[in-house]
């Protein structure tokens, strides 16, 4: 996929300065990206896999661009609700988050993302999260509490909001939205405008804790990302991706104790994906209004035509997920796999006319559903041979992560031949009738068939 050869500039939305800015990484030699991960606590809902999704996009564009990309993403493998949920059932933190890894790396192979660089698991950098907190508190920029709690003073943070647009003096006791959720930070503290770098050991905690210089307990859920970001990718980072969600607080604390250790700036590019919604309403687990990638499975839809529903709109619009929505998607991409194998077995030349509209509307900011109506024209395209046409989607898909190069003529069952042959002769007959009744049959075995000046075609539903 890297051609070693950047080719055209890329226009990506940044969050920090709610602008489009042409793309310049740090660093000649790689692109530096870190992407918010899972909580290991559950199965992830597909409201959280737009996350994900939007996250390898961007990587595909900037590595067809001919970018090396370096990717981290945790893996939240301790806090709040990993202790809780762990404890309810009556396991062991290590056992309990392992079992939800390997089922969140199991979905992500379903829907054609590309592994990071490496996955980071919170446990793993209990060490540099200490260190970090305790250069905090030797600056002035953090306190212990009473409880032996180690907390982040934002107020000696002269940028805090930038990320998010808040300012502190306009907060209320009662305000609301992102933005407003100050007071509504999970940690239990004294001040509720400062947030947990370290969490003092308590007896809800049970058994998962960790003895340091900073005492009996646990990292706070924000200085994980930050400490791993810098453990992996260094002090200054390139991309930094996650839900619209995380904008504030996490997002947010993470510039303010990121920066505050190092004088430098965190992230240079900021970018967050709109929600997934359902019925006009957040999908979340706490309103139990959510499907996960198994629901999708057990109704034999493909999870790969997520990524394609996906893709249909810009990652910073919201979008209200309907099943018949998604069926409907589904259906359009079993048509797009069936006209790609008309194509043929050879593989001709990427046409380079076709490749540079794909390429202004991807490297615009992602425009995803432009350039899936460019898929559709390149095969509908009666200029081009169809060796090229193959190239040139084969080309796409590096990007769109669709799945074209696996995808394989499968084998006729013979049923379906007998009731096509006998279609066919019943046309060859003008006999609609009984044409139309074996049609029926046909779909019954999960096939349409679509008449054609060449004969019938078969496709599979």
């Amino acid at each position: 996929m890297n051609s070693g050869k950047i080719h055209n500039k890329i226009s990506l939305y940044n969050t920090l300065t709610r602008k489009k800015e042409t793309f310049s990484p740090i660093s000649k030699k790689e692109v530096l990206f870190y992407s918010c991960g899972p909580t290991v606590y559950n199965y992830p809902h597909i409201g959280n896999y737009r996350a994900y999704i939007f996250a390898d996009t961007l990587k595909r564009v900037l590595l067809y661009e001919g970018y090396k990309v370096k990717h981290i993403m945790n893996l939240t493998d301790v806090d709040d609700k990993t202790i809780r949920d762990s404890q309810k059932n009556n396991q062991t933190l290590k056992d309990f988050t392992e079992f939800y890894t390997k089922e969140f790396l199991k979905d992500i192979k379903y829907l054609n993302i590309i592994e990071p660089k490496k996955f980071t698991k919170a446990t793993d950098y209990v060490d540099e999260m200490v260190d970090m907190t305790k250069k905090l508190l030797k600056k002035g920029l953090a306190y212990k509490s009473d409880d032996g709690s180690v907390y982040f003073n934002i107020k000696k943070f002269e940028n805090y909001g930038k990320l998010s647009g808040l300012i502190l003096e306009n907060q209320k006791e009662n305000a609301q939205g992102r933005m407003g959720r100050i007071k509504k930070d999970e940690y239990g503290k004294d001040n509720a405008q400062d947030f947990a770098l370290w969490k003092a050991w308590d007896e809800a905690d049970g058994d998962v804790f960790w003895e340091t210089e900073l005492g009996k307990g646990r990292p706070g859920w924000h200085i994980e990302c930050s400490a791993m970001s810098m453990a992996t990718l260094g002090k200054q980072i390139d991309i930094h991706t996650g839900g619209v969600d995380n904008i504030f607080p996490h997002h947010e604390n993470e510039i303010a104790q990121s920066e505050a250790a190092t004088g430098k700036q965190f992230v240079k590019y900021w970018m967050h994906n709109e929600w997934v919604l359902v019925d006009q309403k957040k999908m979340s687990k706490s309103d139990k209004n959510f499907y996960t990638l198994r629901d999708l499975l057990d109704k034999g839809i493909d999870p790969v035509a997520y990524r394609f529903w996906l893709l249909m709109a810009n990652y910073r619009t919201r979008v209200n997920f309907v099943l018949e929505a998604l069926e409907g998607a589904e259906t359009a991409l079993k048509r797009l796999y069936n006209l790609y194998l008309e194509l043929g077995a050879d593989t001709g030349r990427v046409n380079l006319e076709y490749q540079q509209k794909f390429k202004d509307f991807i490297n615009d900011d992602l425009d995803t559903p432009r350039a899936l109506a460019l898929l559709w024209d390149v095969i509908k395209d009666e200029n081009i041979s169809k060796a090229d046409k193959k190239a040139t989607v084969l080309d796409f898909d590096k990007v769109l992560g669709l799945g074209f190069e696996n995808i394989k003529v499968e084998k006729m069952p013979e049923e379906l031949k007998k009731l096509s042959r006998e279609r066919e002769a019943a046309r060859q007959n003008r006999d609609f009738k009984t044409s139309d009744e074996l049609r029926k049959k046909i779909n019954t075995l999960g096939y349409e068939v679509k008449d054609t000046e060449e004969g019938q075609r078969i496709y599979k539903i």
